[in-house]
């Protein structure tokens, strides 16, 4: 019997192979990412144009470097067909929370590939937290939009929640196959992926509730993201050591994504 036409297709050499690298430019932007907040908890980055930690800051970062472009078509490829692997995935899974995390997955790839593609045809790529400024700032306008952006900080916070859980109970571990392995990347593995997710879960985390914040006190400005999330943190008491360990996690989600992309199921 003929396998389905979503099967033959990901279970192609090409079709994997992009998908690895499409792994791989995920750890790449989040190794940015991670050395962008290291530069906000030491005080180097002003928050204009390329200065913005997140992860259209870490692309634009890219784009300033020379062979910048090349990669960042790399990066634009490997991310916008692992788009569609995760939306083939979510589609297609027998678990509705990994389903879920599969479609977000999807849509936070396809984005960052549209942006990468942006930056490499020569183009601004508008930052994620500029666009949901303005989804904020809209919404707050509107007589019912107050309970309305109060949901959706709350829904990040559980999205972050959900992340953190992800990385607490090593589910990632059921999406392996480290037969292959030595010891040492056995070992190694499971541990950079609960760290990384508990850093990625809790900077998520704070973003919602920024965003709850600035529905409660009808100030947009305060709900546009990572950038400010990091921000927030570096500002607290023992911000510059907060943000360096959150720094550190998320370099540790980084190693980990370089992993994956080798010993992922695919197809």
């Amino acid at each position: 019997m003929a396998r389905p036409a979503h099967e033959q297709v990901t279970r192609s050499a090409p079709f994997r192979l992009v998908v690895r690298l499409g792994l791989v430019a995920y750890g790449v932007v989040h190794v940015l990412v991670a050395w962008l907040a290291l530069q906000v908890a030491f005080g180097d980055l002003d928050g204009d144009g390329v200065g913005k930690a997140d992860k259209t800051g870490a692309l634009q970062s890219l784009s300033s470097n020379a062979g910048g472009d090349v990669v960042l078509w790399l990066i634009a490829v490997g991310l916008g067909v692992s788009a569609l692997w995760q939306l083939l995935e979510a589609a297609t899974g027998d678990r509705t929370s990994l389903r879920l995390m599969n479609l977000g997955e999807a849509v936070l790839f396809g984005y960052l590939a549209f942006s990468a593609g942006k930056l490499a045809a020569g183009s601004p790529a508008s930052s994620t937290d500029q666009a949901q400024l303005g989804l904020v700032g809209t919404l707050l306008g509107e007589s019912w939009g107050k309970p309305v952006v109060v949901a959706l900080g709350v829904l990040i916070v559980v999205a972050g929640l959900f992340v953190v859980r992800h990385g607490l109970t090593k589910r990632f571990a059921e999406e392996h196959d480290l037969a292959s392995a030595g010891r040492p990347v056995r070992t190694a593995v499971p541990r950079l992926g609960q760290v990384g997710y508990t850093a990625l879960g809790a900077v998520y985390g704070i973003a919602g509730a920024l965003v709850v914040a600035a529905a409660v006190q009808s100030k947009p400005e305060k709900a546009i993201g990572l950038d400010v999330a990091l921000r927030t943190l570096a500002a607290q008491p023992y911000g510059t050591a907060l943000l360096a360990l959150t720094a550190a996690g998320l370099a540790a989600f980084a190693v980990f994504t370089f992993f994956d992309a080798r010993y992922r199921r695919v197809g």
